[in-house]
């Protein structure tokens, strides 16, 4: 793909996640990363499995891109202190802040257990309030930053991921909450809810069998445009969000989702009939 147009250029960037599950196709973090870096930002690219996140910085630096990985487990609070820190250390500042880090579970609120729960909120939400409460104050000294928390349209449907779900659903009311907070010191924060794309952690839980099959072709056909979406999709509104383009957008959710929310099941009931088994 063409390098980009220097939306970014100067700034510096932190994406959480930002390797990829192994496997076929292209992460949300990994996009986001490599997104940002052909906009002209320096990032640091942050994964508990460092070997992940070399594979983006090899994607960054063959392209020309300024890039560092960063070793990290963000469920921790001296980790995320240790990675601001390098990233000001390394590149001089923090400019964008991506919490890209997720994990989905299927279950109830009946048949999960306390584990998965807790487990649940920790990689999903902690990691946005522990990467958040390090990044805001260096943002807010110098009166400008952008964050972008990546939730779900999972806060929004029910799909029978109730830890999951609750998860992302609190990144959303974190979004408007550090909106009006820190708003005054110049720091935009918004999220964006991906709808059914196709990525390495959602081909390791669905297989690649021909119900896996099945089942991506109906996720494609779910959505008003009736094609598949990737990783990528979340990156370029990673890279609108972060930029100087969205000044004046701030405490919103922009679904990444083939226009998924705007209509019922029953609409695109048609569509999904004559997909074939």
């Amino acid at each position: 793909m063409p390098r980009g147009t220097g939306r970014v250029e100067g700034k510096v960037a932190i994406v959480t996640g930002a390797g990829s599950t192994p496997g076929p196709g292209m992460g949300t973090g990994k996009a986001s990363a490599v997104v940002l870096a052909r906009e002209g930002a320096s990032v640091l690219l942050v994964d508990l499995h460092p070997e992940r996140a070399e594979e983006t910085l090899q994607m960054i630096e063959d392209e020309g891109g300024k890039a560092k990985v960063f070793g990290a487990d963000v469920t921790s609070a001296a980790d995320c202190e240790a990675m601001v820190d390098a990233a000001v250390d390394t590149f001089g500042t923090v400019d964008i802040l991506v919490n890209n880090i997720g994990l989905a579970s299927v279950g109830t609120v009946v048949d999960t257990t306390e584990q998965a729960w807790d487990r649940s909120l920790n990689l999903n939400l902690r990691t946005v309030f522990l990467a958040s409460k390090y990044a805001v104050p260096v943002m807010a000294a110098k009166g400008a930053g952008s964050i972008v928390n990546i939730s779900s349209i999972s806060a929004l449907r029910g799909d029978g991921t109730i830890a999951y779900s609750a998860a992302k659903g609190a990144i959303l009311a974190m979004t408007v909450d550090m909106a009006y907070s820190h708003g005054r010191d110049g720091i935009r924060v918004n999220a964006i809810a991906p709808g059914h794309i196709t990525t390495p952690m959602v081909n390791s839980v669905s297989g690649q069998d021909a119900a896996a099959d099945f089942r991506t072709r109906l996720r494609n056909e779910a959505g008003l445009l009736g094609t598949p979406g990737t990783g990528w999709d979340v990156g370029w509104a990673v890279g609108y969000l972060a930029s100087d383009e969205a000044r004046w957008v701030t405490g919103v959710t922009l679904p990444v989702d083939s226009g998924v929310l705007s209509v019922t099941p029953l609409m695109m009931a048609p569509h999904l009939r004559g997909v074939q088994e």
